[in-house]
């Protein structure tokens, strides 16, 4: 009799077996019925492979709707097996609302839940937005920002980093002004 989860595929023992409660065929004709049995047994799809924390990390820190079918279901997954992993997650998407939306008024209510419920890496970062909290409320709250500031140091480095061991500063100034 087949019992267990893994079904009998040994042709001797099998043929006894049916003989005792009334086969009267052959051997032969048993292995050839179990042939396909042990094929399939053997070439049983492989489980999908064990994602990175890289891979976890960019699944949490993703938009939603950005995610593909199978990464939403295989984040599901794991998140369904780590309820840590699953209060990070809201943690995570509560700040990225908060600076999408720029609610910066709400931030103060954000660290207080993660210091009750978060990771201590979560708590660690909320240590450090308390050190200087009033430029970070600004910084999530107002619409201004240093970005193109930042955009024309970034330019100014990198032609300086292309005109090293080149020329003297007269050219590099010539570039600078030229470009802006």
């Amino acid at each position: 009799t087949i019992q267990g989860p893994r079904p009998c595929t040994d042709g001797t023992r099998l043929t006894a077996e049916i003989t005792e409660c009334g086969y009267r065929g052959s051997a032969k004709t048993v292995r050839r019925f179990l042939a396909p049995l042990r094929a399939a047994h053997r070439t049983r799809p492989a489980p999908p492979p064990v994602p990175s924390v890289r891979q976890v990390t960019g699944w949490l820190t993703a938009r939603p709707d950005r995610l593909t079918d199978v990464d939403s279901h295989r984040l599901a997954d794991i998140l369904e097996r780590s309820p840590a992993l699953n209060a990070l997650q809201g943690h995570v998407r509560g700040f990225a609302e908060l600076m999408t939306e720029r609610r910066g008024h709400e931030l103060p209510e954000w660290m207080s839940d993660v210091d009750a419920t978060g990771s201590p890496a979560l708590q660690s970062f909320t240590t450090g937005l308390r050190r200087d909290l009033d430029a970070v409320t600004a910084g999530l709250t107002l619409e201004h920002n240093s970005g193109p500031v930042e955009g024309h140091v970034n330019r100014i480095k990198m032609l300086k980093r292309q005109m090293y061991g080149r020329a003297n500063l007269d050219l590099l100034r010539k570039r600078v002004i030229h470009l802006e």
